[in-house]
């Protein structure tokens, strides 16, 4: 309230009003408008880059049953006929069917032949799970579960507390299983080996989470796509938040320009969505977040104190944020050095955001396939040695980016993983120093090629974007 009562509506339409409109779902690609928008970065003949932006939503349902058919054909040549998956992350990639995580437990199996998936539920999600790519399951009422219990159905009861595993175990020999051999998304607990001899006598689990992982690792066409639909989004937010801030300079906070710019732009994102007026599986996991954080703030990787803080001159600043559309999309950063009172850049913060930049550069060209991860990281923290900025690093040049933020290979000096051609990386080759109270990190995603990488923002790196005077 005492932001809107010092006007902050009225500078947020200050900058709304530079902003040229643009249905991204009718014109997939952005369009000079604001200030900072007109400086986006324009493709060049023969680069390589992101490919078109998609012009669906989410992914379609036959990709998801493509999937499972390849994930299928890769299980056969293992001699194992059927799948039991129990990380969500999985199940969102195999079947399409998005739900929130929690302690409630949920799997979904299939065997060679099934056309449709089995799943293990609760009852808060049985309207989701029908009305998706379903076949049949096992509902539960809720954790805990009480043996007979579903008030839904009139039926009120203080039952034995089902144990949901055995339940879950009870179902599969219900709808019957293909083969004796299971493939898993992990290794299960001794305990639970005991129940599967039991229940499943003659079965086998065999774990093929690091199958499973491999196949979300390399990205189709479909999901690059998509990726760079929300990434639109995202490059058009760094502009809106750019032009705030030079427009509005020392008047606001770094939380005044986060607020204003993720209000703007999921403003932009959700008119374009087709939303069918809030019907499930519409707009899944869809949704872009800007942080920004100025001064001291930017020298901590992971700050544990709230972004706030007025934006001074002289200072460094960080805007950030993730977009998803579908649940594709990833993390896009820019680091700024804000001129001081005499309209000069410190000398100290130049060496390092030069370093840090030049560090980004270094990973898109050497992003290609058939070099491993480990090498890649050897040579950017070389070359921080070399430029004698050593004490200012804390970690790794980058992680691998999927659906869940975080996703094996990681860019660090012990992994020894291969790249391979659309795989996908943050970039992330920060510096910190804590006693200036200045830091500069980056990030966008850059997708592995075959002659270097490519990123999908379009939002540049250069001084004349990043180097500002208020």
């Amino acid at each position: 309230m005492a932001a809107l009562g010092a006007g902050f509506l009225g500078r947020m339409d200050a900058v709304s009003a530079m902003q040229k409109p643009v249905s991204l779902t009718d014109n997939l690609k952005a369009q000079a408008s604001g200030t900072s928008e007109a400086l986006l970065l324009k493709p060049k003949p023969g680069e390589e880059g992101p490919p078109p932006a998609a012009d669906y939503d989410r992914l379609p349902l036959d990709w998801n049953k493509r999937t499972v058919k390849r994930f299928k054909d890769l299980l056969a040549e293992r001699d194992i006929q059927a799948f039991l998956v129990r990380n969500p992350l999985n199940t969102i990639y195999l079947t399409g069917y998005w739900h929130t995580t929690t302690e409630r437990p949920e799997a979904t199996f299939m065997n060679a032949d099934d056309e449709a998936p089995w799943y293990l539920y609760p009852g808060l999600d049985r309207d989701l799970v029908k009305s998706w790519w379903f076949g049949s399951g096992e509902m539960y009422f809720d954790f805990h579960h009480a043996d007979g219990a579903f008030p839904h159905e009139g039926k009120v009861q203080q039952g034995a507390k089902v144990d949901l595993f055995e339940f879950m175990l009870e179902g599969l020999r219900k709808h019957g299983i293909q083969g004796q051999r299971i493939g898993l998304d992990g290794e299960l607990y001794p305990s639970e080996l005991k129940k599967v001899a039991r229940i499943l006598p003659g079965i086998e689990f065999v774990d093929v989470s690091e199958l499973l992982m491999e196949m979300r690792q390399v990205k189709t066409p479909e999901e690059l796509a998509l990726w760079r639909r929300s990434y639109l989004y995202h490059d058009r937010a760094h502009a809106f938040a750019r032009d705030y801030i030079l427009t509005h300079g020392t008047d606001v906070t770094d939380h005044e320009v986060s607020a204003a710019t993720t209000l703007w732009i999921n403003d932009q994102l959700f008119s374009d969505l087709d939303l069918a007026d809030g019907a499930v599986h519409h707009g899944v996991k869809s949704r872009v977040g800007i942080y920004v954080r100025a001064g001291a703030v930017t020298a901590v990787p992971h700050p544990n104190q709230p972004y706030y803080n007025r934006i001074g001159r002289g200072m460094a600043l960080q805007v950030a944020g993730m977009s998803s559309i579908g649940g594709y999309g990833h993390e896009n950063y820019r680091a700024y050095i804000i001129a001081d009172e005499d309209g000069q850049f410190d000398p100290h913060m130049q060496k390092l955001w030069t370093v840090s930049r030049n560090c980004c550069d270094m990973q898109n060209e050497l992003s290609v396939e058939g070099v491993t991860c480990s090498q890649v990281a050897y040579k950017i923290h070389k070359y921080q040695v070399e430029e004698g900025v050593h004490p200012y690093v804390y970690h790794r040049p980058a992680h691998g980016a999927g659906v869940e933020g975080h996703q094996s290979p990681y860019l660090a000096l012990g992994d020894y993983t291969m790249m391979q051609k659309n795989m996908c990386f943050s970039e992330e080759p920060g510096l910190y120093d804590s006693e200036r109270g200045c830091g500069f990190n980056w990030s966008d995603t850059i997708v592995v090629g075959e002659r270097s990488g490519y990123r999908m923002s379009r939002v540049p790196y250069s001084e004349e974007w990043c180097w500002i005077r208020l």
